[in-house]
């Protein structure tokens, strides 16, 4: 089963990136810009609330404070698209 083992928020001024470990060994960072949409997501458009990404202790998957989750499963994906892989 996949876990996420670590995240970090990548501060920039355009785009929203995380930095994520995953309990396979492969790491990289995701890009979120275009995929926060809908009542959950799109509120962390917000950088404030976006920068209090954290890893769930018992999920292992990345959370935020207004409830968001991301499945480890999509972003993996999400990070071999980003890298040009197949998923």
């Amino acid at each position: 089963m996949l876990h996420i083992t670590e995240v970090r928020v990548i501060p920039d001024n355009e785009r929203y990136l995380l930095a994520l470990q995953f309990s396979n060994g492969q790491s990289g960072r995701v890009d979120l810009t275009d995929d926060l949409h809908g009542p959950i997501f799109g509120p962390l458009y917000q950088r404030g609330l976006f920068s209090e990404a954290k890893l769930h202790p018992l999920f292992h998957t990345v959370t935020w404070p207004n409830g968001a989750d991301l499945a480890p499963e999509y972003l993996m994906d999400l990070l071999q698209r980003q890298q040009g892989h197949a998923a």
